[in-house]
């Protein structure tokens, strides 16, 4: 996903000035405790352990402004915050946020193109050639079945100097989403598809412009009818441009030692479309991974297909314990047990869904600043030791 270095840096003139002691001071407020408090008032033992867990990544120097995790098993849910959702206001996150899913907003496509699978509508097998023929013969052979698990090779178009270029000048700019892929067009394949793992963000632009030509309809409509409808989505959407629907979960970049800076609508969502722009709440992202991640979602067949995992496939940023890459969705072997999901990375954000297999219990994990491998790497070791712990948490009955 899109990350600082790409560019030069996202600072948007957005006054750090105006920060004041006060609000400054909200950051290192108790994290809220808005779950059920339990006996006596108090969280159980392993309750506070996990929000003390989440405190200290809030406190490291590098760490966001804010973070939230939910633990959902069956009709109960679990919050955990710490930190603040907006430094302005110093209130708490809040599972009702919108916010930027970043890469889990891949995810999506794969239960768009695998619902339509399911109707017949499209094959795994089906090539580029057959469904996109106006893309580059280079990448005629290129399957559904390679976009969704990243095998294909396609060129990766955030990566492109031309496109970097008019980010940079523009963050803001309104790209036309059916025409990212252009930016490569003119690039061979990066390998034999099928032959390696890399992990593309033109992988999922080309599923969605699939979708869009089996069904003649926009993907923005297929996933309101396939994915939003079936599973009670209300806050989910797919904007083009830079705001974010009221209230949100602010978004920040944080180089110390200067002050965080507010980059939550620093950018807009065009270009990166199906890849990455989807708008979301910790409760709906919740609600989306366990009827995605569990059997609800699709048939049984389409299902084993994309639970054939390829060992070594890892999201963006690497999720928690052992990765391995399904068909638009990642699994994570931790050492209590497994879970299926998705993670992201956008400027000012960083995510996490995971459920169990059998889709009864979720995970939800957000920060409020990016961090990946070329990012913060110490913040992301950090980060997944957490949210291992989180993860065993969710898979352990207590």
């Amino acid at each position: 996903m899109l990350t600082r270095a790409r560019g030069s840096r996202l600072r948007t003139g957005l006054s750090a000035a105006a920060l004041t002691a006060a609000a400054l001071g909200g950051l290192l407020q108790p994290a809220q405790a808005a779950a059920d408090p339990g006996p006596a008032g108090g969280r159980p033992p392993h309750e506070r352990r996990l929000q003390q867990q989440l405190e200290r990544l809030v406190a490291q120097d590098d760490g966001p402004p804010g973070a939230i995790a939910l633990l959902t098993r069956g009709d109960r849910t679990e919050v955990y915050t710490a930190g603040v959702g907006d430094i302005g206001t110093g209130r708490p996150p809040r599972p009702d946020d919108h916010m930027r899913i970043a890469s889990i907003s891949k995810a999506f496509s794969g239960a768009v193109a695998l619902q339509l699978v399911d109707q017949g509508a499209l094959s795994l097998d089906d090539t580029i050639g057959k469904r996109l023929p106006q893309q580059p013969a280079a990448w005629h052979a290129v399957t559904l079945r390679q976009l969704l698990q990243h095998t294909s090779g396609l060129p990766d178009y955030t990566a492109d100097p031309e496109f970097v270029d008019i980010l940079t000048a523009d963050p803001r700019h309104v790209f036309d989403p059916r025409g990212l892929l252009d930016f490569v067009a003119d690039e061979p394949l990066h390998f034999r598809p099928g032959s390696l793992y890399a992990y593309s963000n033109s992988d999922n632009i080309a599923v969605a412009l699939m979708t869009e030509a089996v069904t003649g309809r926009r993907y923005e409509d297929l996933l309101k009818e396939l994915v939003y409808r079936p599973l009670g989505l209300r806050r989910t959407s797919l904007p083009l441009g830079y705001r974010l629907p009221r209230p949100y979960l602010h978004g920040y970049d944080v180089v110390p030692p200067a002050a965080p800076e507010d980059v939550s609508e620093a950018l807009g969502a065009s270009g990166v479309w199906a890849s990455g722009g989807i708008i979301s709440t910790p409760r709906e992202l919740g609600a989306f991974i366990r009827g995605y991640g569990g059997p609800g979602l699709l048939s049984e067949k389409t299902r084993k297909e994309q639970l054939t995992f390829l060992p070594g496939g890892s999201s963006e940023p690497a999720g928690p314990g052992t990765n391995a890459a399904g068909l638009a969705l990642f699994q994570y072997t931790t050492r209590c047990g497994v879970l299926y999901g998705h993670t992201g990375n956008f400027p000012g954000y960083t995510q996490l869904a995971a459920t169990t297999p059998d889709g009864t219990r979720s995970l939800t994990f957000s920060l409020t600043t990016q961090t990946s491998k070329s990012n913060k790497p110490a913040l992301l070791a950090r980060l997944r030791t957490v949210q291992e712990n989180f993860a065993c948490a969710l898979l352990k009955d207590h």
